[in-house]
C-alpha cells in the first residue's frame, strides 16, 4: 500500500522575554516541521536560539514565521507596509533566524507568513510580491508555505520559488478554501474529536467540510497544528496517531 505524505507544522517560539505561550519542547516530539517566531510577532534572541537547538535535535525542519512588526498584537492586526519595506523586514527576519539554525546544526528550510500577514496575502498581490522579494533577498531555493491557490503562491511560482500547500484541521473555511476570519463565530474548530477528523479528511482525501456545510477541495502536503490552544500538545499527538493509523505517512516536506 502506498501511504500518503504528510507534513505537520506548528508555530513554535511564540514568547518573549519572561513571557511564553507554546510547548515547544513538547510540540517538537510530534511536529515535522517548525514555524520559529521571528521576533517580529514573538519571538526574541533566546527564544529563537532554543528551539533551534531543540528542532535540530529532534530533525524537525526549522521554518521562519515571519510577519508584520506587530508584538503588541501578536501579529493579527492589519497593518499597511509599504512594499520596499516590508520585503527588506521579511529578509531581515529569515536572515535572524537562519544564524540560530546554523549555530545548532541546521539551517531555515522554508517560510511561512503569519497571522494577518498570512491572510493578507492571500489575496493582495502587492504585499504577496513584497514577501516573495524578501525571500528571494534572502535565499533564492526557500520553499513557501502558504494556502494553496494564494497570490503568495502565485508570486513565488513566478519568482521560481518552490511552493508548499498548506491545510488547518482547526480553522473554519469559507466556501471558496480560504480560511473564515478570526474575528468570526466558528472560526477555530474547538471540539477535538473534529480536529482529529479534519485533519484525517485533509491528508487523505484532500477534502474539508465548510462553515456553510459544503465540502472544499484543499489538497495540501502540510497540515498546521496550532500550538497555542489549550490541550495542544495533546491534541497534535492525537492527530499524528491517527494520521498513522489511517495510512498517512507523516513526514517533512523539506
Amino acid at each position: 500500500m502506498t501511504l500518503v505524505p504528510i507534513d505537520l507544522n506548528a508555530d513554535l517560539g511564540e514568547g518573549f522575554g519572561r513571557w511564553t505561550l507554546t510547548d515547544d519542547e513538547r510540540l517538537l516530539s510530534v511536529v515535522t516541521s517548525a514555524n520559529v517566531a521571528c521576533g517580529f510577532h514573538a519571538g526574541d534572541a533566546a527564544t529563537m536560539r532554543r528551539v533551534c537547538e531543540l528542532a535540530a535535535a529532534r530533525g524537525v525542519r526549522i521554518g521562519a514565521q515571519v510577519s508584520y512588526r506587530d508584538l503588541a498584537g501578536f501579529g493579527r492586526r492589519a497593518m499597511d507596509v509599504p512594499a520596499a519595506e516590508l520585503a527588506a523586514e521579511v529578509a531581515y527576519q529569515i536572515g535572524a533566524l537562519e544564524v540560530f539554525a546554523r549555530a545548532a546544526g541546521s539551517r531555515v528550510s522554508y517560510v511561512k507568513p503569519h497571522g494577518a500577514l498570512y491572510n493578507r496575502v492571500v489575496r493582495d498581490a502587492e504585499q504577496a510580491a513584497a514577501v516573495v522579494e524578501g525571500v528571494l533577498l534572502a535565499d533564492r531555493t526557500l520553499p513557501v508555505l502558504g494556502l494553496p491557490g494564494s497570490r503568495l503562491h502565485e508570486a513565488a511560482a513566478a519568482a521560481g520559488l518552490p511552493v508548499v500547500a498548506e491545510a488547518f484541521g482547526d480553522r473554519a473555511y469559507r466556501a471558496d478554501g480560504s480560511l473564515l476570519p478570526r474575528g468570526q463565530e466558528g472560526a477555530v474548530v474547538t471540539d477535538p474529536d473534529e480536529v482529529v477528523e479534519r485533519a484525517v479528511s485533509l491528508a487523505r482525501f484532500g477534502v474539508v467540510t465548510a462553515h456553510c456545510g459544503s465540502s472544499v477541495a484543499v489538497r495540501a502536503r502540510s497540515l498546521c497544528l496550532h500550538g497555542d490552544t489549550p490541550g495542544a500538545v495533546g491534541l497534535a499527538r492525537r492527530v499524528r496517531e491517527r494520521l498513522e493509523a489511517s495510512g498517512v505517512r507523516v513526514e517533512a516536506f523539506a
